[in-house]
């Protein structure tokens, strides 16, 4: 499949379709765990209820996917169940997190509930930067990336279009030879380049709040030319 005819995919799952398009496979089949490892947090920070797949948000820490992934399409279904609740999905992701922050290196789609901007504001007072929260893409951990629209390191989307707690948000992810585009409740907001890692393990984040994620769903696409520092180490 190629990049144009990918970036036309999330567009077709975002409009109510039931039934994902041919080629597509569950992350999470609503019945239990299958296909992820608890990295390290407790047995019960992940569970699944009603075909829902639920993180408590504590510890801090990650889950990962049982395999590694270098050019595909994810399409993700969130919502927030708490103020300010935080968490992510990381792509490209090292197997083993650092000892410091929890989190592991690789490429952060950010999920904040909008009202984080309010409850963390800077020092002197101010809310954070609204794109903190509408799907902010950046290199965590060491992991490099261009910046589509810019905010310091990181990109920010162009608009803003996530829903707050309680509502169901879409996120289609479109990554393909270290490029990646973000649809945001079926629209396209934001993008970075030149990721210096380009395949590795997909991490879903506990950051301190109860989210709950549906419809998680991936499409591999044709293998591109990571190599070396490009991948990421596997699990041993």
């Amino acid at each position: 499949m190629h990049l144009r005819a990918a970036l036309l995919v999330p567009l077709l799952l975002s409009a109510g379709h039931a039934q994902a398009p041919a080629g597509f496979r569950d992350l999470f089949n609503g019945k239990d765990l299958t296909g992820w490892v608890n990295v390290n947090t407790d047995p019960d920070t992940w569970t699944v209820r009603d075909g829902l797949l639920i993180c408590r948000g504590k510890p801090i820490g990650v889950m990962r996917s049982d395999r590694q992934y270098e050019n595909f399409i994810l399409h993700i279904e969130w919502r927030h169940m708490e103020p300010g609740g935080n968490s992510g999905v990381f792509l490209w992701s090292d197997a083993v997190p650092q000892e410091r922050t929890r989190l592991p290196k690789g490429l952060e789609v950010q999920m904040l509930e909008l009202e984080w901007p309010f409850l963390n504001r800077d020092k002197d007072g101010s809310p954070r930067p609204l794109a903190y929260v509408h799907g902010e893409l950046f290199g965590a951990g060491g992991l490099e990336v261009v910046p589509e629209n810019p905010r310091g390191r990181r990109s920010m989307s162009f608009e803003n279009r996530c829903l707050p707690r309680g509502q169901w948000n879409t996120y289609d992810v479109v990554a393909v030879d270290g490029v990646v585009k973000l649809a945001v409740n079926g629209k396209f907001v934001n993008g970075v380049s030149n990721a210096s890692v380009r395949k590795g393990y997909l991490c879903l984040e506990s950051e301190g709040a109860e989210i709950h994620f549906r419809n998680i769903r991936l499409l591999e696409l044709p293998a591109g030319r990571a190599a070396g520092e490009q991948v990421a180490p596997e699990a041993k």
